[in-house]
């Protein structure tokens, strides 16, 4: 296929190129040998956000999509995205004792970051020890909070002594939070500034940035690469837009090859029933989830009682329905439909949406009404949706005449930042897996050292309920405590679960593999696309 050179008509200037990796890209524009893939994620370097791209930091899907390609982890998810995550840097990785506290790993023989530099167990061990130390803002440290310590033997075993039981750990360690780094390029004590990453991972990356954004990300293939990846292509470049409307114009065109996230409800649903000529829609199964979080220190929602009350009125089914149509469905736990150990916790408890027992609710606690609150969104992180999804909240509270609810949306860098600083009242936020287990949906919101910094915290959930989890190698017996930590959500309501999406790739149909394109868990996978026959 001839595609024509990409123009963004947003980018004013030129281009700057970061390299990134002494083996990277030799390119900076679309050519035939490579597949081009747009995507509406914004990738930024601020003061707000100085390492987008730094494993000590990152902590947003469109980030971890950019180190999965770049940054190598000791385990890595198959290729479905669920099951037991499999050895990927490591040789093999194993419990050596019947407590799920001593994980020990052997590092592939041969192995290199793409400078040429060997990757050695102490490399794993600063990889990993740096993330711990700088406790960056972003809270993705939590994921490694059942360290004790790290032991190395010889250049290429990794012991990891554990605080406590976590038979999730080897999970974690396919994240990359848990990306191994060359301790050349990456500072101990403070983040990496900027877009640069130095891995061992499939391919190197050269960012073309305007400003203080990225409008390209050309990944290209490593020589030194060692892994249970077999890359399908040479080179991938992934094409930042400004909406999705932009992002499917240049795919009918024929200027990207494939668009993924975030395309619009309407985009999807469009290319359901008349796809362009030569463009395909595939639909995936997804664990994407949205919530609205609180702030359970501030003075409008601090009586458990509005929380519940807010949980009694909003209609999951019209918010799903009418703002993402057959794209979404409605969600009652934090726990989504298909990990094992999800009920429907909210909906045993409240049911369908009832005015009447949310005004029983607030009087019974006497609270008066209306309960004038502000919800607030990002405007560019989820998708042109989120704010349609935010006005029709707006609608159903104001509606019940019990609440008097303004809405606003900020920019990610500026929206994320106030919500860690507990600036936000109630605040919307998506979440895409860490891992596919239910103690990803759960731990992450109510942990200490948690995602959303929130003030909530129950004892019985830390002390007692998350360890015993985790204790169990068996996810299925661990399903009795995860049920009861869902119940007490429900009953608390620190966060308030409104839906569960599904995934979508379109591509043109000279590209394969596109079905791997994204896991069930949203990662990623360039390694599987590759260039075939037009039909």
């Amino acid at each position: 296929m001839n595609r024509k050179t990409l123009v963004l008509p947003a980018v004013v200037g030129l281009l700057a190129p970061v390299l990134a990796a002494c083996g990277g890209s030799d390119g900076g524009g679309s050519d035939g040998d490579a597949i081009a893939v747009g995507t509406t994620d914004r990738f930024v370097a601020t003061k707000k956000i100085p390492a987008p791209f730094d494993p000590a930091y990152a902590y947003d899907a469109g980030s971890w999509n950019v180190l999965r390609q770049t940054v190598q982890t000791l385990m890595a998810m198959p290729r479905s995205g669920s099951g037991e995550p499999v050895p990927e840097a490591a040789e093999s990785c194993i419990f050596t004792d019947s407590g799920s506290e001593r994980y020990v790993c052997t590092l592939r023989k041969d192995l290199k970051f793409a400078s040429g530099d060997p990757v050695t167990a102490a490399d794993v061990k600063y990889s990993i020890d740096r993330v711990r130390a700088i406790k960056s803002s972003s809270a993705s440290y939590g994921l490694l909070s059942t360290i004790d310590t790290i032991e190395t033997q010889g250049s290429d075993k990794v012991i990891f002594h554990l605080n406590t039981p976590d038979a999730t750990f080897p999970y974690k360690l396919a994240t990359p939070t848990a990306g191994i780094v060359n301790p050349d390029d990456y500072d101990k004590r403070k983040l990496r500034d900027g877009f640069e990453v130095d891995g061992s991972g499939p391919y190197t990356m050269q960012a073309e940035v305007d400003g203080d954004a990225i409008v390209k990300t050309v990944f290209t293939k490593n020589p030194h690469y060692k892994g249970q990846l077999k890359p399908k292509n040479d080179k991938v470049e992934l094409v930042s837009f400004a909406d999705a409307d932009a992002m499917g114009k240049a795919l009918e065109k024929g200027d990207i090859d494939l668009m993924t996230r975030t395309m619009s409800p309407e985009q999807i649903n469009a290319y359901s029933t008349t796809p362009p000529k030569n463009v395909n829609l595939v639909e995936m199964p997804g664990m994407e989830i949205r919530y609205l979080g609180f702030n359970t220190t501030a003075d409008s929602v601090r009586s458990k009682a509005v929380r519940r009350a807010m949980a009694q009125v909003v209609d999951r089914g019209e918010l799903a329905a009418g703002v993402y149509g057959t794209t979404a469905e409605p969600l009652y736990s934090l726990v989504p439909a298909g990990i094992t150990g999800h009920q429907n916790s909210f909906f045993n408890k409240y049911g369908d949406p009832d005015k009447a027992k949310a005004k029983q609710m607030l009087s019974q606690a006497n609270i008066s009404t209306p309960i004038k609150v502000t919800l607030h969104y990002t405007s560019d992180h989820y998708g042109s949706g989120t704010k349609k999804e935010f006005e029709v909240l707006q609608k159903q509270l104001n509606a019940s005449g019990l609440f008097d609810v303004d809405i606003k949306g900020d920019k990610w860098e500026t929206f994320r930042d106030s919500q860690l600083k507990g600036e936000y009242d109630v605040y919307g936020l998506g979440w895409f897996p860490d891992f596919p287990d239910a103690d990803n949906f759960l731990a992450p919101f109510l942990d200490k050292d948690n995602f959303l910094a929130t003030p909530y915290a129950n004892s019985s959930i830390r002390g007692q309920l998350i360890p015993a989890e985790r204790r169990e190698a068996d996810r299925l017996t661990a399903s009795k405590s995860i049920q009861q930590i869902q119940n007490i959500v429900a009953d608390d309501v620190p966060v308030l679960p409104l839906w569960q999406g599904k995934q979508y790739v379109a591509a043109r149909d000279d590209i394969t593999g596109v079905e791997w394109a994204l896991s069930a868990s949203s990662v990623l996978q360039l390694w599987e696309l590759g260039r075939g026959v037009s039909g």
